[in-house]
């Protein structure tokens, strides 16, 4: 070989090794450059039978898709959008009015939109979350749509006054998000303060408030004061363990800033909880939770389906003096977990149900769920009695 041809080889076997080390640098853990933006989201077909008792049975469907989206622009800032897409269709859809009550935003933007509302089919877009944050050192600024979670308890939660939903909605696990300014500063170990401004297109519903956070003896605590909608608020919050046992609660006092609205009277109302959770563990993991909710002064909703179905805030989370819930949870297999849960309420309604979540492949999950509402004949549940059966299948990317 000639001096040349030895030259060209030797050049491409260090170009090749070159390649190759490059490569493999890449490909090692902490080398490879992180990317700037991360995308994901899940595809979720649901069919729900409804069966109630005095009247005809419908079924209805329902595709839900979701994106979520991050940007980061550096290690301070990113921008944040969570987007939603519905297609509803069956009998309910089918009922006047359904996609207009589909395309409600009670948020300061409006960012629900129906692309089809004709023949039983509702289409929806919506954006849930659309906001930045800004972080630096022990300081955060964090503006658009997003969810503020204050909530200590995990069912029920008066000082979760931004955001509150209901217990029997198990198809929408990221909850809504409310537009919003937060400002918020780390104070030490579990310590922190929090100021949220809550625009409202009519000023008498804007909301404000400010949380401090703070941990003593292994005990989380919060102090919350502000103005929620129509109501100036003050809140506590608890959580911490006993002798193995998670213990939660929180106590909200509701005092209007109008005698009247709308032509209703408006009146002072306390709303409290208390919760506590065991792990039994073992092999089958099971889990126990039971809660009590007491509201002084509860509002009286229409029909069931009004309540079910209409937004809730902190002090409508229920329509009764005593409300109490109990649940339990454990895996039938390694794939499969059952959980039964159950609330009574004191005017005689109670509510029953049952699901079971069951993992097809890595991004494939299997849910179904059965609810049975019923009560005394003079209950608010009672006198629409009704079950509900849904079948879910969620491919998540």
């Amino acid at each position: 070989m000639t001096r040349a041809g030895l030259g060209i080889a030797a050049l491409s076997v260090a170009l090749q090794v070159g390649s190759f080390s490059s490569v493999a640098a890449a490909e090692i853990p902490g080398l490879a450059p992180e990317k700037a933006w991360d995308l994901n989201g899940y595809v979720k077909y649901m069919a729900t039978a409804v069966l109630p008792d005095e009247q005809s049975n419908g079924l209805d469907h329902l595709i839900h898709q979701r994106f979520n989206f991050e940007y980061r622009f550096n290690d301070h800032l990113r921008f944040n959008a969570g987007m939603r897409n519905r297609l509803l269709f069956g009998d309910t859809a089918e009922t006047p009015g359904y996609g207009d009550l589909i395309a409600i935003d009670t948020g300061y933007m409006d960012l629900s939109k129906n692309w089809l509302d004709k023949k039983g089919v509702v289409g929806n877009t919506q954006f849930d979350r659309l906001y930045l944050d800004w972080q630096k050192d022990d300081w955060q600024l964090r503006g658009g749509r997003f969810r503020i979670n204050w909530a200590m308890s995990t069912l029920w939660n008066p000082n979760d006054i931004f955001n509150s939903y209901s217990i029997y909605d198990f198809d929408y696990e990221e909850r809504s998000g409310s537009d919003a300014v937060m400002v918020s500063r780390k104070l030490g170990f579990a310590s922190s303060l929090d100021v949220v401004f809550n625009p409202n297109s009519d000023s008498d519903l804007t909301s404000y408030a400010g949380r401090y956070l703070f941990n003593h003896q292994g005990w989380d605590y919060q102090l919350l004061l502000g103005k929620a909608r129509l109501d100036h608020i003050i809140g506590v919050g608890f959580a911490g363990d006993i002798k193995g046992a998670g213990v939660r609660g929180e106590w909200s006092w509701f005092e209007p800033t109008e005698d009247t609205w709308q032509g209703e009277p408006l009146e002072a109302s306390s709303v409290a909880t208390v919760e506590v959770d065991y792990s039994f563990g073992g092999r089958r993991n099971l889990m126990a939770r039971a809660s009590v909710l007491h509201i002084s002064n509860p509002q009286d909703p229409a029909n069931a389906v009004a309540f079910l179905n209409l937004p809730l805030s902190a002090r409508t989370l229920s329509f009764t003096n005593w409300t109490g819930y109990a649940d339990a949870s454990f895996d039938i297999s390694p794939l499969s977990r059952l959980t039964l849960s159950a609330t009574y309420y004191d005017d005689g309604s109670f509510f029953v149900g049952a699901s079971n979540s069951y993992s097809l492949a890595d991004d494939w999950q299997l849910l179904g769920v059965i609810q049975r509402f019923d009560g005394s004949r003079d209950s608010l549940f009672g006198d629409t009695a009704s079950t509900l059966v849904f079948g879910q299948v969620r491919w998540s990317f």
